[in-house]
């Protein structure tokens, strides 16, 4: 059943925007504390979601909008159920603690204002993308994403790698858009309607469509590249440029979670076949390996945790494709648990660079005097990513293992895949959560002390947070999880995974991954040598590839400049010739349908016959002019013949045109070719005429048999019939030609005048330059 939403939704989308516009003067004022005023607008937004979480975890969703332009069936509409709802509660309520964050991690910044600005407007293009039920809503809000996070990693312009990366997030995630964009108009086509809501009924008749599978890669394609799956997944580590906030933002609740938010969505729709059981867990269990085993071998706290997101991102896209409920269900609670814990992570890695001026592992040690509150946030988040028990990871952690581990051949390869991406994401959370703030002290650039509040609070709530759904876990499942689940499988579901562990091969695992995460900890150097050297030993890998591909296309493009724009003007009107006379001829031939010679007049007038024979030898004329001025005088002569046969077919209108036209060009090319120095006669070789005589008289012999294919046509008169009822009704005007020149097509005319007066404008300037040489 569905609810009517608030109109007032539209405002709670609409408030980060406005938020953004307001930001830069707020802070001009009042600094860094504006952050905590513009802070309101996302918490606003999400007070606003808490108000559906009754009526959805009741079975419900709620839609809205408004009709754009209901011919085409597109719309401004959101749909709410509980997989958008969770992921707008995420994306507002992590929004508000990192939009206070920012103003303590940036505070005295000059560019603090525009940064909050940034920020704001990724939320709002996130919230957008996450409640839009239209195609075109989700596809517009989708590519706002990849600007916004272009700007936001990107914000540190003087330097080069934070451009490059930038440059090469918006290549990646723009040409994904691209694709998206592709499998959405195939969707539209199959499918026949344009909304979320309807498509995600209509499955059966998709799957079973000639067009599943180019719909499916196209989809892919934006998913892929939006979070980061490999072989795209380069990009997001190198977004580790941007200032911390962004980081935590992007890796908890935004743009990387597109990706897994529109695989979900769309599971209904494209879900359930053999394409999609088995390229989901493949790349997203090779996504997860390698994020994994790439993460072990960094030292920069951020990095670390870059990677870690780019595996777990991996055992989503994995567990939304592994084809069961269960892998659903832990796919749903997975991505709350990764949310929180690693928007924690982030925040505290920023919080230990600022309080330390450095975020480099092996530098740190006994921070926890010193900042005892982010300690204890990191150490919570930190057992939440490892799944230890009464914290959201372990819910997690528990399904997961419960969802894979069936015993047949398919489910122990990616079984397996999981056990080692966890035990390894779990050694670097005790790296990252841990190792800074256990052992001895060490020097740091800045005397260790603890962040001020506006740094630890977001941490802290997040990681708390963390702990309360894991031992309030029915609260949990009844207004997040389960709603979610039920969205994405499209059925009711109930989650029910609580602090006890699921007993028998799941929780052997779970132990086994404890214990392996563990070990790897205790000889965290050992493992990183070991990553290092399997990882340099398959050589360079995608984000070199990239460099490669982006220098090799900017050579080709310098290549392909030169040759199609050498600067020279007589290749520039052959080429054109050359494609006007294949766009005319071509498919004349290509479809067999070349016009048949129309019977000549029973009673052919003399004087007709005698222009057309004046018009041809006005040609032949011009071909054996001497100079150039015999040829335009000439060329004259067939323009006015052609404009008598105008007259004597009864058209005067046209006729005086042609005489205007034909009087004016004679001596505007008489006055510019007096002005230039051009040899008398024409020295071009044989090869160049014949050439152009050739292109000549295709493009010619193209114009005749397209006009014979047009007369040779049945008439139809329905604008004849048209513009004779409404031309002395609508525009007042008895002369039919006047009225559809000036007004039905009015624009066209002025149009046409325009390139007229440009043209006049360009001879003249070209005299008077010529003028201007000559008297010096």
């Amino acid at each position: 059943m569905a609810a009517a939403a608030p109109a007032w939704t539209f405002i709670a989308l609409f408030l980060p925007f406005l938020a953004a516009i307001l930001a830069p003067f707020l802070v001009s004022r009042l600094g860094d504390k504006a952050a905590w005023i513009v802070a309101l607008a996302p918490a606003l937004s999400f007070l606003h979601f808490c108000g559906f979480l009754p009526e959805i975890s009741a079975g419900e969703v709620a839609t809205g909008g408004y009709a754009w332009v209901p011919s085409l069936n597109l719309s401004f509409s959101w749909f709410i159920d509980g997989l958008s709802l969770t992921f707008a509660l995420l994306i507002t309520g992590i929004g508000t603690l990192i939009v206070i964050y920012s103003g303590g991690y940036l505070k005295g910044h000059r560019h603090l204002g525009r940064f909050l600005s940034f920020i704001l407007l990724f939320m709002g293009a996130m919230l957008g993308l996450v409640v839009s039920d239209s195609f075109l809503m989700l596809f517009v809000y989708w590519e706002l994403t990849s600007i916004a996070s272009f700007l936001l990693i990107g914000f540190d312009h003087e330097r080069e790698a934070a451009r490059r990366a930038a440059l090469q997030a918006l290549l990646v995630t723009g040409a994904g858009g691209l694709s998206l964009l592709a499998g959405l108009v195939f969707l539209w086509n199959v499918t026949g309607v344009t909304q979320l809501s309807l498509l995600v009924h209509l499955g059966d008749a998709l799957r079973m469509s000639p067009f599943y599978l180019p719909a499916l890669f196209l989809v892919l394609g934006g998913a892929f590249t939006k979070s980061a799956q490999f072989p795209f997944h380069f990009w997001l580590p190198n977004a580790m440029e941007a200032p911390t906030p962004v980081s935590a933002y992007l890796h908890s609740a935004t743009m990387v979670k597109a990706g897994v938010y529109l695989l979900m969505r769309l599971n209904p729709v494209l879900g359930g076949t053999p394409a999609w059981e088995i390229l989901l867990p493949f790349f997203g269990g090779v996504t997860l390996v390698a994020g994994a085993l790439i993460g072990i071998r960094q030292t920069d706290l951020k990095l670390m945790l870059a990677y870690t997101t780019m595996a777990s991102l991996g055992l989503l896209t994995m567990l939304t494709g592994f084809g069961s409920p269960h892998a659903i269900e832990a796919a749903v609670l997975y991505l709350v648990a990764h949310s929180l814990f690693k928007g924690a992570l982030f925040m505290v890695a920023g919080a230990v660079d600022h309080g330390t001026g450095t975020r480099e592992l092996p530098l740190l040690g006994g921070l926890r005097r010193a900042m005892p509150i982010t300690f204890a946030a990191a150490l919570l988040a930190a057992c939440s990513m490892g799944g230890l028990p009464l914290f959201a990871g372990f819910l997690a952690k528990e399904e997961i293992y419960a969802a894979l581990a069936t015993g047949n051949p398919r489910a122990v390869f990616f079984t397996a895949a999981a056990l080692v991406g966890n035990a390894l994401m779990f050694s670097i959370a005790l790296a990252v959560g841990l190792k800074p703030f256990v052992g001895e002290g060490k020097q740091t650039p800045l005397t260790p002390h603890e962040a001020p509040a506006a740094l630890w609070l977001g941490p802290v709530i997040l990681a708390a947070l963390g702990l309360v759904f894991g031992i309030f876990s029915p609260l949990l499942h009844a207004y997040l999880t389960s709603p979610m689940a039920s969205a994405v499988i499209d059925e009711p579901t109930v989650i029910t995974i609580g602090a006890m562990p699921h007993l028998g091969l799941p929780l052997g695992l779970s132990l086994l991954t404890v214990a392996l995460g563990i070990l790897v900890y205790l000889g965290l150097d050992r493992a990183r040598a070991l990553a290092t050297q399997m990882l340099e030993g398959l050589g360079p890998g995608p984000d070199r590839w990239f460099d490669y591909f982006i220098s090799g296309l900017v050579r080709f493009s310098a290549r392909l400049v030169r040759i199609i724009q050498p600067g020279r003007l007589e290749i520039y009107i052959t080429a054109t010739f050359i494609a006007v006379a294949a766009t005319l001829l071509v498919p004349l031939f290509l479809f067999d349908e070349l016009p048949g010679m129309p019977s000549w007049p029973a009673r052919a007038l003399v004087q007709e016959i005698a222009f057309f024979v004046i018009a041809a030898l006005g040609i032949v004329a011009v071909l054996r002019a001497a100079d150039r001025l015999t040829a335009i005088v000439s060329l004259g002569i067939q323009g006015f013949a052609v404009a008598v046969i105008f007259l004597l077919f009864g058209a005067p209108d046209l006729s005086f045109t042609q005489f205007m036209v034909e009087t004016l060009s004679v001596v505007i090319l008489t006055l510019v070719m007096t002005r230039l120095r051009l040899s008398v006669s024409d020295h071009r070789p044989p090869g160049q005429i014949l050439l152009d005589g050739t292109i000549a008289i295709a493009c010619g012999l193209g114009f005749a048999l397209m006009l014979l294919k047009a007369v040779g046509t049945p008439f139809d008169p329905f604008m004849t019939d048209f513009f004779n009822t409404y031309s002395k009704a609508i525009a007042h005007g008895a002369n039919v030609v006047n009225v559809i020149i000036v007004d039905f097509r009015g624009t066209d005319t002025l149009g046409e005048i325009a390139v007229v007066m440009v043209t006049g404008l360009a001879v003249l300037a070209l005299i008077k330059l010529r003028a201007g040489r000559g008297a010096s």
